[in-house]
């Protein structure tokens, strides 16, 4: 027979901490209620970029038009007034008053934009857990070690990448417009004006549309970085388990415990039964009955083998009439738990058990 040994022993305790299952819902919990979520910092940006161009794209010949009325005022009109305390609070409600027309569209896309893109990406979430002070943060290796993470190499890319990008779409609007700006001194200012708004939204739009690609790929990327970030290992999971059922070792006390206060309340009544039925070998079910309080005799205890028997002495101690009956005995055991009222196909035999009883005792009820 060959025996040998394994060079390298397989450590189970090793495969089970390894994090390779997914967060349940609870880990998920507990990390929101911290702030951590799955989030893109570039996205509410770039939708307020492209929804401020969007604005000016349709309100901008409005805006156009405001701007010169403005300038119009001022110097035509304005310009004559004597300046005194009363004359410069007209004119400066006129111009805020104007002034809002315009940066009023833009302010409600901005602060729309922000709180409807928030809200999609994470909902109505309140916490100040990331604005505690913790002193691991201060830790220098600690920091170290987040500068020089993959996340950092990966937010130097986006970037990079976002710079780059803008340059280039920056250039072939430019380019493709090369034409026209060389003209552009021979033109009317309000033509150089057009052409240098139309341009600028234009290039906008563009910028925003690209941010927008680059942001929701970087929200797939956030959300696949938090999915890693909550994976658990199967004992994690298996503690986490037992932290929100209870520990079986406790829960198996607990359970004891209160069979055993039940069963203390249980031997307290016996003695205001009026009969034991017993099958005298296995069961045994205590029978009360007050004409005045209740409308149907009432089981007070019950018990099976040693606590049948346990039953049975309390009843002799307490001079309780005994009855052996063994199918209404087993009836009631499996029909009727403590406290219940017996059922009314059992009435007649119960009954005519507690007439007998009764009437050995002298008793009418």
């Amino acid at each position: 027979m060959i025996t040998g040994t394994l060079l390298f022993p397989i450590d189970l305790q090793f495969f089970n901490g390894e994090k390779t299952e997914k967060a349940t819902p609870r880990k998920k919990q507990d990390a929101r209620k911290k702030g951590q979520v799955a989030k893109s910092a570039d996205l509410s940006p770039a939708f307020a970029i492209s929804g401020v161009f969007m604005v000016l794209f349709l309100f901008g010949s409005f805006m156009f038009e405001i701007l010169i009325k403005m300038m119009r005022e001022a110097f035509t009109t304005y310009s004559t007034w004597q300046v005194n305390q009363e004359n410069l609070g007209v004119i400066v409600n006129s111009l805020v008053m104007e002034a809002a027309k315009i940066l009023a569209p833009v302010f409600a896309m901005v602060l729309l934009v922000a709180l409807a893109v928030n809200y999609m990406q994470v909902g109505v979430l309140f916490t100040t857990e990331p604005l505690m002070m913790k002193l691991e943060k201060l830790n220098p290796i600690a920091g170290a070690k987040r500068i020089f993470s993959m996340r950092t190499i990966v937010e130097l890319f986006k970037s990079v990448l976002k710079i780059s990008s803008g340059i280039f779409v920056a250039y072939t609007i430019l380019w493709n417009a090369k034409d026209t700006l060389v003209l552009l001194s021979m033109t009317s200012i309000q033509t150089l004006l057009t052409f240098t708004a139309g341009q600028a939204v234009k290039l906008g739009l563009f910028i925003g549309l690209l941010l927008l690609i680059l942001a929701l790929s970087d929200y797939l990327y956030q959300r696949f970085e938090y999915e890693k970030s909550l994976r658990m290992s199967k004992q994690d999971i298996k503690d986490e388990y037992k932290k929100m059922e209870g520990d079986p070792l406790i829960k198996s006390k607990i359970k004891e415990r209160q069979r055993q206060m039940a069963m203390q309340r249980m031997m307290q009544e016996l003695p205001k039964a009026d009969v034991v039925i017993t099958n005298p070998t296995h069961f045994s079910v205590a029978i009360k009955y007050e004409a005045g309080s209740m409308t149907a005799p009432t089981v007070i205890a019950k018990g099976q083998d040693f606590i049948a028997l346990k039953i049975r002495e309390i009843a002799k101690q307490h001079r309780i009439v005994i009855m052996e009956n063994k199918p209404l005995a087993r009836a009631l055991y499996s029909q009727v738990e403590i406290g219940q009222q017996i059922p009314e196909e059992l009435f007649k035999a119960v009954a005519e058990v507690l007439a007998y009883v009764y009437k050995l005792q002298g008793k009418v009820k």
